[in-house]
């Protein structure tokens, strides 16, 4: 959720800042939305498949 709203503050920013007049620095901002999105796809999905490191059990089991 933290991601998601970083991503939409972003773009809001992005959209004061260019009808302020500073195009450049709006433009800047607004690239920020699409790596923030990613990030938070990214830890969702690690989130879900239990790689992060949180699982208990190995998924590899020995073989005795």
């Amino acid at each position: 959720m933290v991601y998601l709203c970083a991503g939409l503050s972003a773009l809001a920013a992005s959209v004061c800042m260019m009808c302020r007049g500073r195009k450049s620095t709006a433009l800047l901002v607004g690239q920020w939305a699409a790596p923030l999105l990613i990030m938070g796809l990214y830890n969702k999905l690690v989130k879900t498949e239990g790689h992060d490191g949180s699982a208990t059990e190995s998924p590899i089991k020995p073989n005795h």
